[in-house]
């Protein structure tokens, strides 16, 4: 359907209070902005903003409902007779050649980390939005499973796929804030990415099999 006039008006200010937002979060801080900044800046009253975002947390993450939803299209989007690890696999290389926002491999991600990491009520806000992507993703694998709620696959998949994405993510930021350059990064990440869902596709049983703790070699004096 096509979008009125008065929806994209909403849908544009909604955009503009959270880029003007952004922007004043990166200069100061998440913690040293106030909603009330953000509406003088903006143009706007408190009470517009509050209209759009129901807290300050909503306020930074303004695509928390985007986010929520990206795993779950995976699997629904998943190529005829694809499994949901190739398709979670091709998504994340996808992502990882266009540098997308969807597992924190853009240009920027660095930047958002360090507000993030410096205000707890943003680190308490990302782990809420990861946990309801889970639970998404866990109910749209048991809708096509049709499991029985006392099946945990489909909470063990969904939980195994977002950590390692989550955990591929969280490998090339910590990279990028070390200083590195993404052209020297993104080759290691790329490697890192296939021996991962490598792993998912094969499982982990094999993985050190027939060498156990007391097989290591006493080092030589």
């Amino acid at each position: 359907m096509q979008e009125g006039l008065r929806e994209r008006k909403k849908r544009e200010t909604r955009q503009r209070i959270a880029d003007i937002a952004m922007g004043l979060f990166m200069a100061k801080g998440f913690d040293n902005v106030t909603v009330a900044e953000v509406a003088r800046a903006a143009d706007v009253s408190v009470n517009t903003v509050f209209n759009y975002f129901s807290t300050k947390e909503d306020l930074f993450a303004d695509r928390q409902e985007v986010a929520v939803d990206l795993a779950p299209r995976v699997l629904r989007e998943r190529e005829p007779g694809e499994s949901v690890v190739r398709a979670f696999r091709r998504d994340f290389l996808d992502a990882l050649d266009t540098r997308h926002w969807r597992y924190g491999l853009n240009p920027g991600v660095d930047v958002f980390a360090r507000i993030v990491d410096e205000a707890p009520s943003l680190v308490a806000k990302l782990r809420e939005i990861g946990e309801e992507r889970e639970r998404l993703l866990a109910r749209a694998l048991a809708d096509e499973l049709e499991a029985d709620p006392d099946d945990l696959t489909p909470r063990l998949v969904a939980a195994h796929l977002l950590n390692t994405t989550r955990l591929l993510g969280d490998y090339s930021i910590r990279r990028l804030l070390a200083g590195e350059e993404w052209e020297s990064i993104e080759p290691g990440l790329r490697a890192q990415a296939e021996r991962a869902f490598d792993l998912l596709e094969s499982g982990i049983g094999d993985l050190l099999a027939g060498k156990g703790a007391g097989d290591q070699h006493e080092p030589e004096h």
